[in-house]
């Protein structure tokens, strides 16, 4: 499936909830949903720089895509990495590297987060794309 159609996805989902209440809690669910991240994987290396909560990315490549082991300790940036690795996981490095990613500017995101969440989640977009880029290569 691609980016955009999974963006495109997400954003459709988030549209049955009529208020940012009930997104949160929905996002704070998908958070919950991730598999638990091996903790050999929570390496400095992994850990994104720019987040003001622990946030850990781990990259591998299989078959030409890329896959992503995540982690966090607050709840809601748990559910923004979980929206992440919906998008970004098996998808092809040069797909990551060039995605427009529109997914929370649509949902309506950009206008509901602190500015150290939007930085937070500015830096994982960030790192995400610096891991395909170096796969790419």
């Amino acid at each position: 499936m691609s980016i955009n159609h999974i963006q495109d996805e997400i954003i459709e989902d988030f549209e049955l909830f009529d208020n940012w209440e009930d997104k949160y809690a929905h996002i704070i669910e998908l958070g919950k949903k991730i598999p638990a991240m091996n903790e050999a994987n929570k390496t400095p290396e992994c850990r994104v720089k720019g987040c003001q909560s622990s946030v850990w990315l781990y990259p591998t490549l299989e078959a030409g895509k890329v896959f992503f082991e995540a982690d966090s300790d607050a709840f809601i940036v748990k559910g923004l990495v979980s929206i992440l690795l919906r998008v970004f996981s098996g998808q092809s490095p040069e797909d990551i590297a060039h995605t427009n990613l529109y997914v929370f500017e649509k949902m309506g995101m950009n206008q509901h987060l602190s500015m150290n969440r939007s930085n937070g989640l500015a830096s994982m977009i960030k790192q995400i794309k610096l891991n395909a880029i170096t796969f790419a290569q």
